[in-house]
């Protein structure tokens, strides 16, 4: 029990003990005592008692310390803090989102320890973070429960875990913002030490912000979020794209050719890929698309050069079997940026109104009316069409080429697809609309091309401006 009654008596000598100087105390009714070697030392602990008394501080009866330093001593670990937090986020979140919450918090744990001695090493213990200690499973009674609650780890990971529940730091020891430095540092950089990304950066500095204010608000150990008191900005990184790597129209159609020449599964990802140039699409969107999404004009010869129109409703993005309910590779969710039922309108140009009634006619649909399916019948994985794409760079692009960044990587069709869209002329928020994007991320991504745009319209408005009609 708390309490104000408390009295704090001076230090007694007592001779031929090997702790001579005894302090004394009194809460509400309860004597304490502790002996030191040093009278130096017992006067201390009396001034460390006197100033939580100045402070206002209540005292524990039982064991007799002030509240500051009972709630120090049974505060729990960030480590022990963290794996809190993860398995009270887990239920409510996305499968996405359980994973980013993971990954952040596997980055800032190790930094936030005692000491680093016979540490482990850096990629095992990021690896015992993020796929076990911050890991959700489902229980007998339905119960959401640590991973390594309900099964048994590789002995390295175990060990690592050890180490790191011996030397994790008191959540409370974070109320000095130097102690964050160092996690700070953790979040902004990779494991091989080169700058992450600054969208990378911003979604770890979050999870480590709501974990900490998770501390402050619901669970009392801090008095404040203790980020605020930091001075420190996440190094800048440029988050443009490079466009001297975006393939122009005529090399995506020469990739999209090459895709269509490696046989029956480049076949039946050349409309897949065609979504990502032509309509902008996600890898995600592309795996949720049906039949029933596809507004395509009359299958005729004077309908040749007509548009269509896909009506995105979902998203399937891949992420690891041990995030989602079901145990499947992939969730179920609402696009991206948008309500869960909310709709995206994109307009299909007759280039890609083709590739996708020839897909139709030779491989059909899922039951569940689906176009694009693996072989088994689930989601295209991403290592199916990545190493497709692959095959494709090489086959197009020359030797140099190949080994620069350009047309790396799937997505890159559709940076090439939005940046047509901007040089072609079509307005940006149309341009954000059909790509799914908000405005600040379409210029924070193509400021380049954009500036180009608008140097264009000024261009335009001189002329007029300098026309001698008055009409």
């Amino acid at each position: 029990m708390l309490t104000y009654d408390v009295d704090i008596w001076s230090i007694r000598q007592r001779k031929g003990r090997p702790k001579p100087f005894e302090l004394r105390w009194k809460v509400g009714a309860k004597p304490h005592s502790r002996s030191f070697k040093l009278k130096v030392q017992a006067d201390g602990r009396r001034s460390e008692l006197m100033a939580a008394l100045r402070d206002r501080q209540q005292f524990d009866e039982e064991s007799g310390l002030p509240a500051s330093e009972l709630a120090a001593l049974n505060t729990p670990t960030w480590y022990e803090h963290a794996n809190t937090y993860a398995l009270m986020k887990w239920p409510g979140a996305a499968a996405k989102q359980r994973a980013s919450i993971a990954e952040g918090l596997a980055v800032v744990t190790p930094a936030l320890v005692t000491n680093t001695r016979g540490a482990p090493d850096r990629k095992v213990l990021r690896r015992a973070l993020y796929t076990w200690a911050f890991r959700g499973v489902t229980d007998e009674k339905d119960d959401v429960v640590c991973r390594l609650d309900i099964e048994s780890p590789p002995a390295d990971v175990r060990s690592a875990l050890d180490w790191l529940a011996k030397n994790s730091l008191k959540v409370t020891a974070l109320e000095e913002p130097d102690r964050l430095r160092p996690a700070l540092e953790a979040l902004s950089r990779k494991l091989d030490g080169n700058k992450a990304a600054e969208n990378t950066v911003k979604r770890k500095l979050m999870v480590f912000s709501n974990a900490l204010r998770y501390a402050v608000e619901e669970k009392g150990y801090l008095t404040r979020n203790p980020l605020l008191r930091v001075d420190w900005s996440p190094p800048t990184t440029d988050d443009e794209v490079d466009f001297r790597y975006v393939p122009g129209p005529a090399l995506a159609r020469r990739l999209l050719e090459a895709v269509k020449g490696r046989g029956q599964r480049g076949e039946h990802l050349e409309a897949f890929f065609g979504c990502i140039y032509y309509a902008a699409m996600r890898p995600g969107e592309i795996a949720s698309l049906k039949d029933t999404d596809c507004r395509l004009p009359p299958d005729t010869e004077g309908s040749a050069e007509e548009w269509g129109e896909l009506l995105l409703e979902e998203s399937r993005p891949e992420v690891g079997s041990g995030w989602t309910d079901d145990g499947e590779s992939y969730e179920k969710r609402g696009l991206k940026r948008r309500a869960r039922r909310a709709t995206r309108s994109v307009p299909a140009p007759p280039a890609l109104v083709r590739l996708l009634r020839e897909h139709k006619r030779q491989f059909g649909t899922a039951p569940d009316g689906r176009l694009f399916r693996a072989a088994r019948g689930g989601r295209i994985r991403s290592t199916e069409y990545c190493e497709v794409w692959s095959m494709a760079r090489s086959e197009v692009l020359t030797a140099a080429e190949v080994e620069s960044p350009l047309a790396e990587v799937p997505y890159s069709l559709r940076h090439a697809g939005v940046s047509l869209w901007i040089k072609a002329g079509v307005d940006p928020v149309e341009v954000a609309r059909r790509a799914g994007h908000s405005i600040a991320v379409l210029y924070r991504f193509y400021a380049k091309i954009l500036h180009g745009a608008q140097t264009r319209s000024n261009q335009l408005i001189d002329k007029e401006l300098s026309s001698d009609d008055d009409g």
